[in-house]
């Protein structure tokens, strides 16, 4: 499998889906099954069991994982696909709108 290129900490918009449109920063990357879970985008509710954490149990909104293929990298406040280069004999994420490198 190549690289990803999305990674944990990076601000995505959704693309495709109820939430298109939306914009949160990504809270984990599942590279096996490749879904992401963005901040706020594909809430679910659960009903949880009382626990340590949780004395009451109830019900809860949380995310859940939505396809990598659904979210795109947003620099500088612009959705863009994201290649690779070797600058300095390291490998960069580099935008294709702007051309800039990302990390």
């Amino acid at each position: 499998m190549s690289a990803l290129k999305i990674k944990k900490g990076d601000n995505v918009k959704v693309i495709a889906g109820k939430d298109k449109g939306k914009e949160g920063k990504v809270l984990s990357v599942d590279v096996k099954n490749g879904k992401v879970m963005v901040e706020g985008v594909n809430m679910i509710t659960k009903h949880a069991k009382p626990s340590q954490a949780n004395p009451n149990g109830g019900i809860v909104q949380k995310e859940a994982t939505i396809d990598i293929s659904n979210v795109m990298l947003v620099v500088g406040g612009k959705a863009t696909r994201v290649g690779f280069e070797v600058k300095d004999g390291k490998k960069v994420r580099v935008a294709k709108a702007t051309g800039a490198v990302i990390d």
